[in-house]
């Protein structure tokens, strides 16, 4: 059937679409497809009445396999996306999970009774076409419907097809309008599945078995960020969504299972900016008798491993940058990086005093809580942060902003901590993890002096944390990943807004 010589579609704009329409307008049309739908109720063919519509292909599925599936039958189904009407044939486009695929309807094949119909279908409605796989003059892989039935009526107006919904505030609001009309929205988010997919593929191929921790903490920590507050009914008692899954995990190496990793929602109460949700997807994981070199070694095979499998490359544009994933990554202390962008030298201020100096000097606001270390961090964002472009491993953190890390050995003011930056964006965070549970109660002690003077992002002290390392745990690499961004990269989002289905959103007031 391949050769059979038909009129090609046309190159009119499609029936139904809907231009820069004004409200009253965009009224009336949903008016008039009400009054279709009461229409065909009182004919007792309500177009919400089809329970079930037995679908054995798929676009994409008829046009790889076309030579096997020429002149077969098939039964599809999805969204009527364009018609263009042509006397007694005509086309359509239909959209399924896939993608979309020409159907070419014929009144002689049809009948006049259905063909009548199908005229009046909305560009929107959900239908199923059964028929046969061709291809048409042109060569496009067509269904040539012997049936076609609507199965769901759209009320609403699809925006105009040529120029899609474009406006970013309705896009995230109206995700199931975005992912209907822009093709490359879709393909992002099928995306996304495949790379989290992948993830887990990779770290259960290194023996790490998956965990489930709770969402509703009584302590929070882990992390420094504001939590969401609620409040238990029955116990009487504020708990938190958690900031982090660092504690819990931890306490599971405590108890043996030395290699653990949850993939899973967070949730911190704070701004919302291009790479900043309240609720946004970590990956953590835990491994025994390892270091941060270990984490290190498996930042760099995973992202570069995942980054092949799903996308079979390496190098993105990503946030204007060519970011290649192949090289070693780059090493650098934080006082190194301070020294190499701002152009002194850190180690040289020796005092608190100093510290504050050299902040002065370099025009870095400081508050007065802020220790020698958190100003030492305050001048990297402020001068370094931006610079690091290509994959990096920041390394060597001073002890004030690592409550949870080992220290140096040598350099008891630093810990051995890295966080790894892209096109100058941090995407995780990682330890040789603190098991000195001296030392990490004295840190804590820290924290919550920080605390009730007024930092709402400083730890709490978690007593349960502290009797599970108080039973001894071993030594211990930990890994946090920001998965949105890391799906951003790999998916040259400039958003995380473009990764999350439906990120956080202030109300419209009606």
């Amino acid at each position: 059937m391949s050769d059979i010589n038909i009129n090609e579609k046309i190159n009119e704009a499609p029936e139904g679409a809907a231009n820069e329409t004004s409200s009253r307008e965009l009224y009336e049309q949903k008016r008039i497809r009400l009054q279709k739908m009461r229409d065909l109720q009182a004919q007792n063919k309500d177009p919400f009445a089809i329970v079930k519509y037995d679908v054995d292909k798929h676009s994409k599925q008829i046009q790889d396999n076309f030579d096997n599936l020429d002149g077969s039958p098939v039964s599809i189904a999805g969204r009527l996306m364009t018609k263009r009407l042509m006397g007694k044939a005509s086309f359509c486009d239909v959209l399924d999970r896939d993608g979309r695929i020409q159907v070419y309807v014929r009144k002689d094949e049809i009948g006049d009774e259905l063909y009548s119909e199908f005229k009046h279908f909305d560009i929107g409605d959900i239908v199923g076409v059964k028929g046969t796989v061709f291809k048409t003059h042109m060569g496009e892989v067509s269904v040539k419907a012997s049936e076609i039935t609507l199965l769901a009526k759209s009320l609403n107006v699809l925006p105009e097809k040529f120029h899609g919904l474009t406006d970013t505030e309705a896009r995230y609001r109206r995700r199931y309008v975005d992912l209907i009309v822009n093709d490359e929205v879709r393909d992002t988010f099928i995306k996304r599945t495949k790379i989290i997919k992948a993830i887990r593929n990779f770290l259960d191929n290194l023996e790490f078995i998956e965990v489930e921790t709770p969402v509703l903490e009584s302590v929070y920590g882990g992390a420094a960020a504001r939590p969401f507050i609620t409040h238990h009914n029955s116990h009487d008692m504020d708990m938190f969504l958690r900031i982090s899954l660092e504690l819990p995990l931890k306490r599971l190496i405590v108890g043996g299972l030395e290699r653990v990793y949850e993939l899973a929602k967070v949730f911190r109460n704070e701004g919302i900016d291009t790479s900043h949700n309240p609720e946004f997807t970590m990956l953590e994981l835990y491994q025994a008798y390892t270091d941060y070199h270990g984490m290190m070694d498996i930042v760099e095979n995973m992202f570069r491993t995942v980054a092949l499998e799903v996308t079979g490359k390496t190098t993105f544009n990503f946030l204007g940058h060519e970011i290649d994933l192949a090289p070693r990554f780059e090493r650098i202390s934080m006082v190194d990086a301070v020294k190499k962008y701002a152009g002194v030298d850190f180690d040289e201020a020796k005092t608190l005093e100093q510290a504050r100096a050299l902040a002065d000097k370099l025009h870095v606001k400081y508050e007065k809580k802020d220790a020698r270390g958190n100003i030492l961090n305050l001048i990297f964002e402020e001068y370094a942060e931006k610079h690091l472009i290509q994959p990096t491993f920041l390394i060597d953190h001073p002890i004030e902003i690592s409550p949870l890390t080992k220290k140096k050995p040598g350099n008891p003011d630093h810990v051995e901590r890295f966080e790894v930056f892209i096109a100058g964006k941090e995407f995780g965070n990682a330890y040789s993890e603190l098991n000195d549970p001296v030392d990490q109660r004295e840190r804590f002690e820290y924290q919550e002096r920080l605390r009730l003077g007024g930092d709402e992002e400083a730890n709490m002290i978690d007593e349960d944390f502290m009797d599970a390392i108080e039973y001894g745990m071993p030594p211990t690499g930990g890994l946090g990943v920001g998965v949105e961004r890391f799906i951003m990269l790999l998916t040259e989002s400039a958003s995380i807004r473009d990764v999350i289905l439906f990120p956080t959103m202030k109300p419209i007031k009606e």
